[in-house]
């Protein structure tokens, strides 16, 4: 790639280590939002809970996303992501179609191609994620302009609630609920959705199974050659204590090596176990990968007890990022499960002026 057609973060992370924001979610509960505040007046008449649909909230709360973006910037953050994690029609289809298992009958590709097809949900799914992209743009521009530094919006493409890896059914293990083709389309219409929205980059986030991912980047390479428009590209994994995605089970390398062949801006560790426990597994990826590294742990494990639900504080991610920045690891870092606008602002002072990642220069076959 030329100088010319550089996206101007890459240049960024030669300098130093760009900041990513912290967790939506956890943010979101800090405000005290209730069901009735997720359903709002469009919604009040749905049937199932949708207090756990945060994604909603881009919807029926715009303000209080917008103040959790405009926190998250103000807090350090050069990238900001869409409230976008389950803002697919199949993920979606959680809360608003009825689950058939309740009624005798099953979840399988059958009922999949209806939810692909269902016009309300592909119209719902489009509206989350465009609006969240252009609420994201507009305060990353706000702020950009107002301090003279550029900031970028990531759409964010979370993981779904089934698996392309895995059977449900234990007595038949080559039975899958939904067909690769059935969620590259349905990550097709978040990742069109998301370009129109505004988007700099895209981010296929917390992956943990290999195959689905693997679908949101065929759906990805897809849309760019159909709609004649490129972006960056930001891939993160969630490992175990193994260091093996969740569902799939790929090792660390393993992962790289499924997904090198995109050439992305980044590819890194998110959620996962907490900043402790992921160490080894960043090292071993930040060896291998020859692009950025991008890290953005849990704030520790998960505690009920705690304030935002975990246990780390400001202070403590600062610290493990540091080592993470000391250790020459990252290029990218922040937070995600439980790293409010405070902690960002502190892991955001404790990388100031740190290094970032060299990159590894790897030698290719003639």
């Amino acid at each position: 790639m030329t100088t010319a057609n550089r996206h101007p973060l890459e240049t960024i992370l030669e300098d130093r280590i760009a900041i990513i924001d912290g967790a939506m979610g956890t943010t979101i509960r800090t405000y005290g939002m209730t069901e009735a505040d997720v359903r709002g007046e469009r919604f009040k008449d749905s049937t199932k809970d949708l207090l756990n649909n945060g994604d909603l909230f881009s919807l029926t709360q715009p303000k209080m996303i917008c103040d959790i973006h405009r926190r998250f910037l103000e807090a350090g953050a050069d990238i900001i992501e869409t409230n976008t994690f389950g803002a697919t029609s199949i993920t979606q289809s959680e809360f608003f179609v009825d689950d058939p298992r309740e009624h005798g009958g099953r979840k399988d590709p059958e009922f999949y191609q209806k939810i692909i097809e269902d016009s309300k949900l592909s119209s719902l799914a489009w509206e989350i994620n465009e609006q969240s992209a252009q609420q994201c743009r507009e305060w990353a521009d706000r702020v950009g302009n107002a301090t003279g530094r550029q900031r970028f919006v990531a759409g964010a493409i979370g993981p779904l609630t089934v698996s392309l890896s895995n059977s449900p059914d234990a007595d038949d293990a080559g039975f899958r609920v939904v067909t690769f083709d059935q969620v590259k389309a349905a990550y097709a219409e978040q990742v069109r959705a998301l370009i129109a929205g505004g988007s700099d980059l895209l981010l296929v986030e917390t992956i943990f199974d290999s195959l689905n991912a693997k679908a949101a980047l065929v759906a990805i390479r897809e849309v760019f050659d159909q709609d004649g428009k490129k972006l960056p590209v930001m891939i993160s994994a969630a490992v175990g204590r193994g260091g093996e995605t969740l569902i799939s089970a790929q090792t660390t390398e393993a992962f790289w090596n499924a997904v090198q062949h995109v050439r992305p801006l980044s590819v890194g560790l998110n959620c996962s176990l907490g900043p402790d426990l992921m160490y080894p597994f960043l090292e071993e990826l930040s060896e291998k990968a020859d692009v950025a590294i991008s890290c953005y742990p849990n704030a520790g494990l998960p505690n009920p007890l705690s304030e935002t639900g975990f246990d780390l504080g400001p202070a403590d991610m600062a610290r493990y990022l540091g080592d993470f920045a000391r250790g020459g690891l990252i290029n990218i870092a922040g937070g995600c499960c439980g790293n409010t606008p405070e902690h960002i602002a502190a892991i955001a002072k404790a990388l100031e002026g740190k290094a970032p990642r060299k990159l590894r220069q790897v030698e290719v076959a003639a």
